[in-house]
């Protein structure tokens, strides 16, 4: 008899050379280079190359990629005129799917085998996911759409986007980070998803339209939206212990704490606790953080024989909302960084492509009679 696996833990689905982590450890590394040194010594344009193509690039290398991604920012004012039929209420990441699975008409690049097209495919993709993200925000608002400038980074670019003021470095710096963090993380719930896509060799832009709308769920990207909904609902480092006890009492989740992999904390909520100190030294601390803090320790001094500790969502909404990033937008930027990871599983899983087919395990009824509609 076959046995069941709950959404396939434990359950190897793919081989891959991309990204690898020890949950037991807290080490997370992209091509095998740790993820706290791609964070101190790397920046996202060229993290995003080493995860496309296997390797850091040279400086050539890089320069052309870098160039490639400025000249493909912009959007068709047909896809402007999309987001601009959405419902200004909508979330945004519904509109990036949205948006996502329109550009793939634009660009019909079917032979998906072929490297160029995986090439001009990824470079759209990473370099317009910001523009359609800041668009959205803007338009939605009633604000006119800023077009993308050439002469800045891909992080200064998108946060003079949303504000039409090109922004403070360390701002920026952060968010380049921040990017790098979230730019991959072996076989997760949206990586599977646009790996399922990719394996029936639909196009690059439906791969990533699937993927968004995977990352969207609350138990996946959308908790870092609710972790900052969940510490202002709090409102005071006074009252978190008996919230977080009335939630362990209840037996009830608490945003932003635990993970399916991670038995310590993860390494990426270190990282980003600490650009959380460097951005408030900057901008002026935030009262969330405090919470945070406290919340953090109490948590593990009930939950930590569980192996419960923060994950990559429990300090992101808290560095993003410091920004002047509005709250339903934390995943979006989510998706800008994952986009380099799912395209390279998704390159990756074509080269010896096996379409996904699991078996399920049926539980119904056998051998029924038809009973006819005057009958039943």
């Amino acid at each position: 008899m076959l046995e069941y696996s709950p959404g396939l833990a434990g359950v190897p689905a793919a081989r891959s050379k991309i990204s690898s982590l020890d949950g037991t450890k807290g080490i997370l590394e992209y091509r095998g280079i740790r993820i706290e040194t791609l964070a101190e010594k790397s920046h996202f344009i060229e993290t995003a190359y080493l995860l496309l193509f296997g390797k850091l690039p040279t400086a050539p290398e890089l320069t052309r990629f870098d160039q490639d991604l400025r000249n493909h920012r912009r959007i068709k004012y047909r896809i402007v005129d999309l987001i601009k039929c959405l419902p200004e209420n909508g979330h945004p990441m519904d509109a990036l799917q949205a948006a996502v699975a329109a550009l793939g008409m634009f660009y019909p690049d079917k032979d998906v085998l072929d490297p160029k097209i995986q090439y001009i495919s990824a470079v759209r993709l990473i370099a317009k996911l910001p523009t359609i993200v800041a668009a959205y925000t803007r338009l939605r608002r009633g604000d006119d759409h800023i077009q993308p400038r050439d002469d800045l980074g891909t992080t200064e670019n998108f946060l003079y986007m949303l504000s039409g003021k090109v922004p403070d470095k360390v701002v920026s710096e952060i968010l380049d980070i921040c990017l790098i963090l979230h730019a991959e993380h072996t076989m997760n719930a949206s990586t599977f998803s646009g790996l399922v896509t990719a394996s029936t060799l639909a196009d690059p832009y439906t791969v990533i339209s699937s993927a968004v709308g995977t990352l969207e769920g609350p138990l996946h990207g959308g908790a870092n939206e609710r972790v900052l909904t969940m510490l202002e609902e709090i409102g005071s480092v006074e009252k978190v212990r008996p919230y977080i006890e009335a939630k362990i009492k209840a037996k009830e989740r608490i945003m932003g704490m635990g993970h399916r992999v991670y038995k310590v904390k993860d390494p990426r909520a270190t990282i980003l606790q600490g650009l959380s100190k460097r951005l408030f030294k900057h901008v002026g601390t935030s009262p969330l953080y405090e919470i945070a803090v406290e919340m953090e320790k109490i948590v593990e001094e009930h939950l930590s024989d569980k192996k419960v500790y923060p994950n990559v969502d429990f300090y992101s909404g808290i560095l993003y909302q410091a920004m002047g990033i509005e709250p339903d937008s934390f995943t979006p930027i989510f998706a800008m960084a994952r986009v380099s990871g799912w395209l390279a599983h998704a390159i990756e899983q074509v080269q010896d492509n096996h379409i996904f087919r699991p078996k399920e395990i049926y539980e119904g009824n056998r051998a029924q009679d038809y009973v006819p509609i005057s009958n039943r």
